[in-house]
């Protein structure tokens, strides 16, 4: 089992920056990736972007434009999304998940753990 908890969510006017932190605990066996996703009520979940944890390759969805960085402090157990050039339609709710590397890392279906998320919110 393993614990996500994430942090770092506020409300920036566009144009500004965020830094989303992910700090996992608990039995980490099996996992081989993590993402952030963000969700907007009413809509489907959607993948920001993903890191493979043992060699650190990133992936990012089309929308993020080279706007967002996704890291890793594999001694910190912590996963990042710096999120630069904000963008009202960047308002969501962002989670963290883990899950496995082989099945697609923008995949919804590839993450079986999930935080419980941090608000974004990004006035125009």
């Amino acid at each position: 089992q393993v614990q996500l908890v994430e942090s770092g969510g506020g409300s920036v006017p566009a144009g500004g920056s965020l830094r989303l932190s992910c700090v996992a605990s608990g039995d980490a066996v099996g996992t081989s990736a993590m993402a952030w996703f963000r969700q907007v009520p009413g809509n489907d979940r959607e993948a920001v972007a993903a890191i493979r944890t043992t060699f650190g390759e990133s992936y990012y969805a089309d929308f993020v434009k080279g706007r967002f960085t996704i890291s890793q402090d594999n001694a910190k157990n912590t996963v990042y999304l710096q999120m630069n050039s904000l963008e009202p339609e960047d308002t969501a709710l962002y989670i963290c998940a883990a899950g496995s590397d082989s099945t697609g890392m923008l995949r919804t279906r590839s993450y079986y753990y999930w935080g419980q998320g941090t608000q974004v919110t990004v006035s125009s």
